[in-house]
């Protein structure tokens, strides 16, 4: 009897093991509205590059170089410049919310002009600015670009991407963007991806959690939590404990196609209508070649002549015709379209066709 009390508490804690498996934290799910990152750029230089930058075409690049040069005291003729160990950059980042300064950020540095490879190059000073024209950062350093790029005039070997690099906290924080949390004891959550089903379940939880109603859903994006009273002083930890509550989410019925890669992906709540199913490939295989006539050994007359001829070949696989009954699983979906000998480039072609017959309950979309 043991024995059998012991091997239920050990399914029940499994159900509950998996049920808690699917769930997802609210700060996964949602941000607190105004809390976001903000996207940064620049235009600088990188110097340092073994004869892989721009060249003297590229007349921005050296227009930049001589500005760059006078502004430190030197005076240059913009005409004798020609150096190819330099190339024009962009320089992007994102500066996440409550950044402070003095602290650091990673950097995206990719070439704007011909430059070959960025390979060993480093980054100078470079401000990066924000929408409204402020300079919000500084970066600059030696550059990680994880590739490699070599060759003559006839092979050329190339590994990886050579003109993007990374600089891991290359950037120092200038100025912080001012944001402050609201003090009308009212708190917006914002759903990465709207929905009324989900946003109903983070209200429940939260209500649940403390007690007391001080969530409700606004719409399906939208979410507004009331500060309890006894977090009134300690708003940081309210919305920690809110962060830390674990919701299922749920989803609509979708089938994401990419046919450059045969990509398929589908989610759990795809159900297909009675349909039957059957898919046959015809191959058409045409060989050309040529038959070549000419004269008897000593002959006195005749002449060689090539008489082209065609070889057509014609051949069909056979196609099992499998019936999908309504309201089936993507596990029944897809044993039954394996069973076809169906293909990722099959199936895309078999989606299309059922989605047109009006038997798909999902939505498909095509990359």
């Amino acid at each position: 009897m043991r024995r059998v009390h012991t091997i239920a508490t050990v399914l029940i804690f499994l159900c509950l093991l998996s049920q808690a498996a699917l769930a997802s934290r609210i700060k996964d799910l949602a941000d607190i509205e105004g809390v976001r990152n903000n996207q940064l750029v620049g235009y600088g230089l990188v110097v340092g590059l073994n004869g892989t930058g721009d060249s003297a075409s590229t007349e921005f690049t050296v227009q930049s170089l001589v500005n760059m040069m006078e502004r430190l005291g030197m005076r240059i003729d913009r005409n004798n410049v020609k150096v190819d160990n330099v190339a024009a950059v962009m320089v992007t980042a994102e500066l996440p919310p409550f950044a402070k300064a003095g602290s650091t950020i990673d950097v995206l540095v990719s070439s704007i002009g011909d430059a070959d490879s960025l390979v060993g190059g480093t980054l100078l000073m470079t401000p990066l600015k924000g929408p409204d024209g402020n300079v919000y950062a500084v970066a600059q350093g030696a550059l990680a670009v994880g590739a490699l790029s070599f060759g003559g005039k006839a092979a050329k070997v190339q590994k990886n991407h050579p003109t993007v690099g990374r600089i891991p906290s290359g950037g120092m924080v200038e100025r912080e963007v001012p944001f402050q949390l609201p003090h009308d004891r009212a708190l917006n959550y914002r759903l990465r991806t709207a929905d009324f089903t989900t946003v109903t379940r983070m209200a429940d939880a939260v209500n649940g959690y403390f007690g007391q109603p001080l969530a409700h859903p606004l719409d399906s994006g939208s979410l507004q939590v009331v500060v309890a009273d006894d977090y009134l002083d300690s708003l940081v930890e309210f919305i920690a404990q809110i962060e830390h509550l674990e919701v299922q989410p749920d989803m609509g019925a979708k089938i994401i196609v990419n046919e450059r890669t045969g990509t398929i992906v589908m989610g759990e709540h795809v159900r297909l209508s009675t349909v039957a199913v059957s898919h046959g490939n015809l191959n058409l295989v045409i060989s050309e070649s040529a038959a070549v006539s000419q004269p008897a050994p000593f002959s006195n007359t005749g002449d060689t002549v090539a008489v082209p001829q065609s070889d057509v070949t014609l051949a069909e696989d056979s196609g099992n015709l499998v019936v999908l009954p309504m309201g089936v699983s993507i596990g029944d979906v897809a044993r039954a379209l394996n069973a076809i000998g169906a293909t990722p480039r099959d199936l895309i072609a078999i989606f299309q066709a059922i989605k047109a017959a009006g038997a798909l309950h999902a939505d498909l979309e095509i990359l």
